[in-house]
């Protein structure tokens, strides 16, 4: 399923326009990005928690040469899942 799949199926749900429905889904991503950005955690009860992980500087290995190489250190996104979505997943 993708974005575009997303959206059909909440105006399909909801009885908004695709448009409306888009827009709201884009906000919703859009907000949930740029806080995390600001470090903000993200929680959003019996779905999961979005968050973000600083990995450290460390020495990395190119696999074709066998060459070390560094890696800089860096920010990802992290989710993990709430116990409804879990529940509803098994």
């Amino acid at each position: 399923m993708n974005k575009a799949d997303v959206i059909s199926r909440v105006a399909d749900r909801t009885g908004l326009s695709r448009d409306k429905t888009e827009n709201a889904v884009n906000a919703m991503l859009s907000t949930i990005g740029e806080a995390l950005s600001r470090g903000e955690v993200v929680r959003i009860s019996g779905f999961g928690r979005f968050s973000v992980r600083t990995r450290p500087a460390h020495t990395g290995r190119n696999p074709g040469t066998g060459e070390t190489i560094p890696v800089n250190a860096s920010r990802t996104p992290l989710f993990k899942a709430g116990k409804r979505l879990k529940d509803a997943v098994n």
